[in-house]
């Protein structure tokens, strides 16, 4: 087991997914430590500072990457496998932004309306409770909420040199935020140039369904990742899995669209492993399946199918690599 760190200075985080040289190496089977910074650069330090005054559009989310994979090609997917992720500062932060979010006026659905008020909260994050606190600013409403780390935006390069900003979600991964993405889980990536170069950031110390204000708890984070690369087993769109679930994510506008190409994804995805033909695997999809929305405020909405794996009737997935990375990462965990 290889043992890697990518702790990259603020001048080294990248804003693009693709068009970017490696800040690192591995080979499949290693083990990265990664810092990540939160979705403001860590430039939002005061309940007061207004983080559109503070920080430019295309400088949020900055991502730690990109991690060049050796023996990735074209065809092949990646998986990312979250051995773990920790918030690394004593507090995580949300926000109401301009023209931003699920309820909100935003560039694309104009309105007549003024924006919403940029409002600031101070999330105190204690790691030994696992518990973020929310405060009221108009009342004394308190309450501890658990924590539920994850990573928003997790990519690789998209196909034929193109370059794409972190916040827009695609086949590439991206922005998806998904709160699916958290420790346990396994992330697939379609590989779409040699090296896959995958980079990842925009942490949240827990997230609701939707990120609906379109902040989650944003928090620099210390993560552990475990890559591992897949063959010739080329894939759509991202698709993830746990030690419950399989899922697939679509994200496109309108919203319903995002739906129906994870929907369908899922339903292709469980004919190959089930054998069902594809009336058979849509009608057992119609009636176990989860649709949990990831995001409703990016430039790109994001959509997760889910399907419980007893349903599969013990069918292996991609070889049974989630399974083999889970043992990776206790083996890691057992070494520190």
């Amino acid at each position: 087991m290889t043992i890697h760190s990518l702790n990259p200075r603020p001048d080294q985080y990248s804003y693009v997914f693709g068009g970017r040289e490696p800040l690192l190496s591995v080979r499949p089977g290693d083990i990265v430590e990664v810092s990540t910074e939160d979705c403001f650069g860590g430039r939002v330090t005061k309940p007061h500072d207004v983080p559109s005054q503070i920080v430019p559009f295309a400088e949020l989310n900055p991502v730690s990457g990109p991690i060049e994979v050796l023996g990735a090609e074209p065809g092949d997917v990646l998986a990312v496998h979250f051995v773990s992720i920790i918030p690394a500062r004593s507090y995580a932060i949300s926000s109401t932004f301009p023209f931003f979010g699920a309820l909100s006026a935003t560039h694309e659905t104009a309105m007549l309306h003024e924006p919403l008020e940029e409002r600031v909260w101070f999330y105190d994050i204690d790691l030994k409770a696992w518990t973020a606190t929310f405060r009221a600013q108009n009342s004394d409403f308190t309450l501890a909420l658990p924590l539920d780390p994850m990573h928003g935006t997790v990519g690789v390069a998209p196909a034929s040199g193109e370059v794409r900003l972190v916040v827009t979600p695609s086949t590439h991964g991206g922005n998806m935020d998904t709160p699916e993405a958290r420790a346990g889980t396994t992330l697939y990536l379609p590989v779409n140039v040699a090296g896959a170069m995958l980079s990842l950031g925009d942490g949240h110390a827990r997230q609701g369904e939707g990120e609906v204000c379109g902040t989650g708890l944003e928090s620099a984070m210390n993560s552990v990742i475990a890559i591992d690369l897949i063959k010739g087993s080329a894939i759509p769109w991202p698709r993830l899995e746990s030690d419950d679930f399989i899922m697939s994510t679509g994200s496109a506008r309108p919203l319903e669209d995002a739906f129906r190409i994870s929907q369908k994804d899922l339903v292709g995805w469980t004919s190959e492993l089930t054998g069902l033909d594809t009336l058979d695997a849509y009608q057992l999809v119609s009636q176990m399946g989860l649709a949990p929305a990831a995001n409703v405020c990016d430039p790109n909405y994001t959509m997760v199918a889910k399907l419980p794996k007893w349903t599969l009737k013990k069918a292996e997935v991609f070889g049974g690599i989630h399974d083999r990375l889970r043992a990776l990462a206790a083996e890691y965990s057992a070494s520190q």
